[in-house]
């Protein structure tokens, strides 16, 4: 088996996962072994958020059947996938970076394994409430149940580390990339 490493970045919503994650492909832009990985998302391309694959509810279905991803879960009304040729780049050394769930996390480590590094990106409550009204996908209802969520899962206890995004996005990707690269210098 090869040595690639997988860092699934996961947190509450409107912590700033995805601006963590363009600091850090910028910040490697230049380095081929690292990949960014796309999720399939049943969500379509316009309403915003991250890059990703949008797929309706049957293309998704025959992705997972014809074994075309990883894994996948539900969240939030939508399914997720994680392509399968992640397998074949982790066979091949390369380090992945992947927006992932927090309660997807067990399914990761059984696909990932050992391979797996648990980043999670978080912020204080009022900055997360902020941030999603700003977003104006959600209700006020739904933005509330979501920071009932934000904590539920004990995040520190889950994490290789934990990123508070409560200051510049420099600081948190800087800290991110740093955080990649020591792990990738220790292995």
């Amino acid at each position: 088996m090869g040595q690639g490493t997988i860092f699934a970045v996961v947190g509450p919503s409107g912590a700033g996962k995805d601006s963590v994650m363009n600091h850090a492909r910028r910040a490697l832009s230049g380095d081929s072994s690292f990949r960014f990985v796309r999720r399939y998302i049943t969500r379509p391309k316009e309403a915003g958020g991250e890059d990703h694959h949008p797929v309706d509810h049957a293309a998704f279905s025959e992705l997972a059947a014809s074994g075309k991803l990883a894994l996948h879960w539900q969240a939030h009304g939508l399914f997720y996938g994680i392509p399968a040729d992640t397998m074949d780049d982790l066979e091949a050394g390369k380090v992945l970076i992947v927006n992932g769930s927090r309660a997807a996390l067990p399914v990761f480590r059984e696909i990932y394994g050992d391979r797996l590094k648990i980043v999670l990106v978080t912020a204080p409550k009022e900055i997360l409430a902020s941030r999603l009204a700003a977003r104006g996908r959600e209700s006020a209802e739904s933005i509330l149940s979501r920071l009932e969520r934000s904590g539920e899962l004990e995040d520190e206890r889950i994490a290789d580390i934990v990123i508070l995004n409560n200051g510049t996005i420099e600081e948190a990707g800087d800290r991110f990339t740093a955080f990649m690269r020591d792990c990738l210098a220790a292995a």
